[in-house]
């Protein structure tokens, strides 16, 4: 396994602070400007299903997007379905993001709001409602930060994150090796398949020939290789159920900055880089009573990849109002906590309504992403905020605590945090305080490479270099409350 050599002692826990509060109303309906797509009538046989993830992948990186040659496979796939151009995460890390897409809850509804979080049992799982609908429900993860100890395996019949002896993720080829055993090895009730795709993680290594084919971009190579393991498995999985009629939904968890806004991984901020991920829908309809085919198109208004959950309860024969084919328009909302949990920088919400962008980290950030996709000009003195779009901005709860172990036996133990260590995911026990004073993360990004490279030492006991980096940290930062914590450890 190629980051199986990374593990290494992590030690110190993850932030624990419980997950409350109530939900704040949902955003109102509005009007959308794109052409809707045909969602299909539902009947008393429901379609199989496949839900397919992408991990760490930007929407930018599709072939139907830049014209490159890199995802033939999935831009196969978005021509005979619909693709969602303004598709937006939860948020820009695995854990949250995929708990979003499986409850249909933004992170502060559901507690995780950062990797190494529980997903608490009363949070329903798209898994449970669909085992009541009659469905089989299996799972094949790719990455550790899915492991089932952390909630999502809930509900599920059969829920592979068997990675291997030591091992922190598999490879694609492997996780479709392993999601194809399933296909062929279930009964005749219709399926729900969950298959988590981990590759283009951090750091970038490709197998062959994709290495060779992207000498430059190693990034794009493991997405190539990707591609190519997705194309596999969505033949198997529609070779398999055709005569009862599938469903298909990929999804992209957080997509990678690669340098935005001065960052080059994931996590610390909301740009579009890391927020903004592919999301496709397709259905064949081949005799599952459905209605047909789901019309192939292009949707642009914003969505959230929480809408997954309802999409997936309408096809399986439970209706919902907020479905991504027919379900109105909302203000979309995301978040980035790790620099407030872990630094105790301010925390960050963002809400985009339309083609208008806002983004709340101490001060307030608006874009107009039909001009400015890449949100070089804050519009904050020019433009003043719709008031639709204000009051969802501000009603996000950003103190909402987040989840705790449901006891003391899914608290992770050495081996567990180590593991999580290997992926760069290392914490501690605290409680960060949010402070007026505190230092927006879009204002500290000269210091994330030496954070990375501080932490990354401290992984690998490296202590007397993570000394040295981190002291250099604190007299920039002096309240940096990560840091602070591994000096003291």
């Amino acid at each position: 396994m190629k980051k199986a050599a990374r593990l290494v002692f992590a030690a110190v826990l993850a932030v624990v602070v419980a997950a409350c509060g109530s939900r704040s109303p949902a955003p109102e309906p509005t009007g959308s400007t794109s052409s809707p797509a045909s969602s299909p009538a539902l009947s008393d046989t429901p379609p199989s299903i496949l839900l397919v993830t992408l991990d760490t992948t930007r929407a930018d990186a599709m072939g139907f997007e830049s014209g490159a040659q890199t995802t033939p496979a999935l831009d196969a796939l978005a021509a005979r379905g619909v693709r969602f151009a303004h598709a937006y995460a939860t948020a820009p890390v695995t854990l949250p993001s995929h708990a979003s897409m499986l409850t249909g809850l933004y992170p502060y509804e559901h507690g995780v709001r950062e990797n190494s979080r529980y997903l608490a049992a009363d949070h329903e799982r798209l898994a449970e409602r669909l085992t009541g609908a009659g469905y089989r429900t299996a799972s094949v993860v790719s990455g550790f930060p899915l492991a089932g100890q952390f909630g999502l395996a809930r509900g599920f019949e059969h829920y592979d994150d068997d990675f291997g002896i030591g091992a922190v993720e598999r490879p694609a080829d492997a996780t479709t090796d392993r999601a194809l055993e399933r296909i062929r090895s279930t009964g005749s009730a219709p399926l729900f398949l969950w298959v988590h795709y981990y590759d283009p993680h951090e750091p970038y290594a490709p197998p062959e020939p994709f290495a060779s084919e992207h000498p430059g971009d190693p990034y794009l190579g493991e997405i190539a290789f990707m591609d190519s393991e997705v194309g596999r498995l969505v033949d198997g999985f529609e070779t398999r159920f055709r005569a009862t009629g599938t469903r298909i939904l990929v999804a992209g968890d957080h997509g990678e900055a690669r340098g935005d806004h001065g960052e080059e991984l994931h996590g610390n901020l909301l740009y579009q880089g890391v927020m903004r991920v592919p999301l496709i829908v397709v259905g064949d309809g081949t005799g599952d009573g459905n209605g047909g085919a789901i019309e192939p198109g292009s949707r642009s208004e914003p969505v959230s990849v929480r809408r997954v959950f309802d999409t997936v309860l309408e096809w399986s024969g439970t209706p919902r109002s907020h479905d991504l084919l027919e379900g109105p328009s909302e203000v979309v909302l995301g978040e980035a906590m790790k620099p407030f949990l872990q630094y105790g920088w301010q925390p960050q919400v963002m809400a985009v309504l339309g083609v208008t962008k806002a983004i709340r980290s101490g001060e307030l950030e608006i874009y107009d992403l039909s001009t400015d996709p890449g949100e070089s000009h804050n519009l904050v003195r020019d433009t003043r905020l719709e008031p639709k779009l204000g009051r969802a901005l501000a009603a996000y709860p950003v103190l909402q605590k987040t989840a705790e172990p449901e006891s003391s036996d899914t608290e992770p133990s050495r081996t567990d945090r180590e593991r999580l260590a290997a992926l760069g995911y290392v914490g501690w026990q605290g409680a960060p305080a949010l402070q007026d004073n505190a230092p927006s993360p879009k204002d500290m990004t000269h210091l994330f490479a030496a954070l990375d490279r501080g932490s990354a030492q401290f992984v690998r006991r490296e202590y007397a270099e993570a000394i040295t980096t981190f002291e250099k940290v604190l007299k920039q930062d002096p309240r940096n409350l990560m840091v602070s914590v591994r000096l003291a450890v």
